[in-house]
């Protein structure tokens, strides 16, 4: 199975099999690779998954559009098992790719998005069940997201945002004054954004991801199934 997989990877990988051609016949991979039928439909399957290959019914297996966004996106299958520990680590990464999103959508600002995004954080700080206030939030997170402009960038954060959400904070016994907090590091993100101000912004949005980072080290939320939002 593995040498089927990694076969078929490095076909991909070199250019010999391109985005949107069709697979060979089973019995030329086989050949090919070197692998039996079973162990190349593991790697086919395995690849599927990953959103590397479609099957076109009636017509064969192909190689995807390898669109960068989609791949990225298959890793929330991985990631979505990430323990806490995993998760903490993670968001120096975050908090990385959140500032420098940020910092796109203060340059790309309208005031059209300034609105939306007022509205947005005036529901969020009205809201007391902690369902709509994880939605809330993350309907803001996502809208500023999409304004930096970026696909790949986008759904990095949307996996890495998908496992925060089984862990809960505003829930826990200090929910009140970590969303409060919250709710007024979300107001300093738009506030840079209104201003036009990218090095504001930036500075705001990875604060931000650091205090949600210092909140789940030091209150240590249990996993939950329930796909809510941290920060």
């Amino acid at each position: 199975m593995d040498d089927a997989f990694h076969g078929l990877r490095q076909m991909i990988a070199s250019g010999e099999l391109q985005p949107g051609q069709q697979f060979p016949s089973e019995a030329q991979l086989c050949d090919r690779l070197q692998v039996s039928r079973g162990s190349l439909r593991e790697g086919v399957r395995m690849l599927g998954a990953l959103g590397v290959i479609e099957s076109r019914h009636g017509s064969g297996t192909y190689v995807s559009a390898l669109e960068p966004a989609n791949i990225i996106g298959a890793l929330g299958l991985t990631v979505g098992l990430m323990p806490l520990e995993g998760l903490i680590d993670m968001f120096e990464s975050r908090r990385v790719l959140e500032s420098h999103a940020t910092s796109q959508a203060a340059a790309n600002m309208t005031d059209a998005v300034a609105a939306e995004l007022g509205g947005i954080l005036d529901a969020l700080e009205l809201a007391t069940e902690q369902e709509e206030a994880s939605d809330l939030d993350a309907q803001f997170h996502e809208k500023i997201t999409a304004l930096a402009q970026n696909a790949t960038i986008a759904e990095l954060l949307r996996v890495f945002r998908s496992r925060s959400r089984s862990y809960q904070l505003f829930d826990l016994p200090a929910g009140p004054d970590i969303k409060a907090q919250s709710d007024l590091s979300h107001r300093e993100i738009l506030n840079a954004l209104i201003a036009r101000d990218p090095a504001t912004a930036a500075t705001a949005a990875a604060s931000h991801v650091l205090q949600t980072e210092r909140w789940a080290r030091e209150h240590r939320p249990a996993a939950t199934p329930g796909p809510l939002p941290v920060d």
